[in-house]
């Protein structure tokens, strides 16, 4: 699933996946978060949750990204800069998600339990969004930058403003 990272990122970054782009992409910002990241879920795969847990306690301290043990994403999931990017360990998401600085994914307590969000495939969320709550966050969505969404976003739409609105699709 690493190298499908590496080839949507190098496609985001440069527009191309060939060996160049990606060869590229492997020493951009960000790239190492998602390394550490996959690596420890491999470890949680194979019952060495204590290395997956210490990959990630890596990647806050390299990256200053804290990315929750229990997140999935499929494969293509970008980390553009992960400098102040907090995803909550219960975020599921589907591929192609590329995600800015500053974004947090997280829990809201509307009354118990605690929901998050649940993220469609080909997902962009723009530098500080933040993405609250038990919603359900569609296919082909943007979040635009510093958008705060509180509700769900339907397939193709492109979300701004505080709280979020659709102004596109």
């Amino acid at each position: 699933m690493l190298m499908k990272d590496y080839f949507h990122k190098a496609q985001c970054f440069y527009g191309k996946e060939d060996f160049r782009a990606v060869l590229r992409v492997a020493f951009t910002d960000g790239t190492s978060a998602v390394v550490f990241f996959r690596l420890a879920k491999v470890f949680q795969r194979i019952g060495l949750g204590i290395v997956g847990w210490f990959l990630l306690e890596l990647n806050k301290f390299f990256n200053g990204c804290v990315i929750g043990r229990g997140v999935e994403f499929g494969p293509g999931f970008v980390l553009m800069h992960p400098i102040g990017v907090v995803i909550n360990g219960g975020v599921r998401g589907g591929k192609n998600i590329v995600i800015e600085s500053g974004v947090v994914i997280g829990a809201a307590r509307n009354g118990l339990p605690v929901r998050v969000p649940v993220l469609g495939n080909d997902v962009f969320i723009g530098a500080g969004a933040k993405v609250l709550g038990g919603i359900t966050i569609g296919n082909n969505v943007k979040i635009g930058a510093n958008a705060v969404v509180i509700h769900d976003v339907p397939d193709g739409a492109t979300v701004v403003g505080i709280p979020a609105k659709v102004v596109g699709s």
